[in-house]
């Protein structure tokens, strides 16, 4: 069977970002499958992905592919290698010692200047980081869209089992309408010299009415069993609580 695999669009002019980011990602049974993209077609993206990680150019493409990030809904990190957002006053003197990381809603911005192209040894902190980031922001959405889903079904379920309350409760009242109808029935079939048609119609009434009364007492018999099966499954319960002290 297949896995439904997390879709991660890495959106830049650069071959080499893209190899980094897909090089680097940590270790993960459901790896992501990565689709690269020009930096240029971030508007034309929709909403039919579950990451994007975008290289901006400039400044200006930065705001653009955050706007445009945002606007999607889904969860994204936007990189730049230009330090002059990295202060409040527009230009940063010196890099940070660590990379930025700025939250605007679904969209995180990572700095990556010079410091953080190359570690000793090993491959560019920055692309850790942002597979770090970026693998634990999609557990984080498919949390949060498996919470949604529970909540959907927990709200059906409610609804469901309040008809079936009400149903169990209003099996009495049904039982007794069937009961007179049944009865009014039977005393209408043996009615000596009533018309063929009338008769058959009097007969199907009754057979009807048998019908309805024996889906009424399987409900009756659906309660019990369930009032059974939870006091066994409170014991069992109980049983392995104990056990566990």
């Amino acid at each position: 069977m297949p896995l439904n695999l997390p879709n991660v669009v890495l959106l830049s002019t650069d071959r080499a970002f893209s190899r980094d980011v897909a090089a680097h990602w940590p270790t993960d049974p459901n790896l992501p499958e990565f689709t690269v993209l020009d930096e240029g077609l971030f508007r034309d993206l929709g909403s039919g992905y579950d990451l994007a990680i975008a290289d901006a150019s400039s400044p200006g493409s930065r705001l653009a592919l955050k706007q445009a990030l945002a606007a999607a809904g889904k969860p994204a990190i936007v990189t730049y290698a230009d330090p002059d957002s990295g202060s409040e006053s527009g230009r940063c003197l010196a890099e940070p010692a660590l990379p930025l990381l700025r939250s605007e809603g679904v969209v995180i911005e990572l700095y990556r200047g010079k410091l953080f192209a190359e570690s000793k040894g090993g491959p560019p902190l920055w692309a850790q980081i942002a597979g770090v980031l970026g693998r634990e922001m999609l557990r984080s959405s498919l949390a949060e869209a498996r919470q949604r889903q529970a909540e959907s079904k927990c709200a059906t379920v409610k609804a469901e089992a309040a008809l079936g309350r009400y149903m169990m409760e209003m099996r009495h009242n049904v039982n007794n309408a069937l009961t007179s109808i049944l009865g009014n029935a039977e005393l209408l079939a043996f009615e000596p010299g009533l018309p063929r048609n009338v008769a058959e119609q009097a007969d199907t009434i009754r057979n009807m009415a048998l019908r309805l009364h024996e889906i009424f007492q399987r409900f009756s018999s659906l309660e019990k069993e369930l009032s059974v099966a939870a006091r066994e499954s409170g014991k069992i319960q109980a049983y392995g609580a104990s056990a566990g002290r």
